[in-house]
């Protein structure tokens, strides 16, 4: 079970660099869309949608690595206030409804991928590039997230992992 929890993160973190990339390319790619429009006076024709696409399948994909560092919004009154078996079961609570959320989008979003990868959509532009491109990436990444979702629970459920990255005691108890 160890195992599966470092194998899991080693991949949430080849997602993050993953991500990185696609943020650094639209970054390039929007740079040179200036050049070519406002120096060159060119038209442009792939970069609009490459920079979209790129950014959508930056936030899918690089969401496992999100949540394996903690880096989402997370409002900690609530458990600041429970004692370490209420924080327990609140961050399995929470662990569990987030994974059975990002199952049925990893369903949803692979549907719309094959979808347009059997019926053959393309974009309505110039470029008409093929949409299972860039749908892929969304039951790519939240398939992904929720391996990482069932790898906190585990880490929850054998106690290598403290409920929402909180020490052992809450600053209020004792008091």
């Amino acid at each position: 079970m160890q195992i599966f929890v470092k194998l899991v993160a080693v991949v949430s973190k080849a997602c993050g660099m993953f991500a990185a990339l696609l943020v650094g390319s639209a970054i390039i790619v929007v740079c040179q869309m200036v050049v070519m429009r406002y120096f060159l006076n060119e038209s442009t024709i792939w970069q609009t949608e490459f920079v979209i696409f790129s950014l959508v399948a930056a936030t899918f994909i690089g969401s496992p690595y999100v949540l394996l560092i903690r880096g989402h919004v997370n409002v900690d009154l609530l458990p600041l206030y429970l004692g370490q078996r209420g924080r327990m079961l609140l961050a399995l609570l929470a662990s569990i409804g987030g994974l059975a959320f990002c199952l049925v989008l990893t369903w949803a979003g692979y549907d719309l991928f094959h979808e347009a990868l059997v019926n053959g959509w393309t974009t309505d532009t110039v470029w008409a590039l093929p949409l299972w491109i860039p749908y892929i990436s969304l039951p790519i990444g939240i398939g992904l997230l929720s391996l990482q979702y069932i790898a906190d629970i585990l880490a929850l459920l054998t106690g290598h992992s403290m409920p929402f990255a909180m020490e052992a005691h809450s600053p209020f108890e004792g008091e």
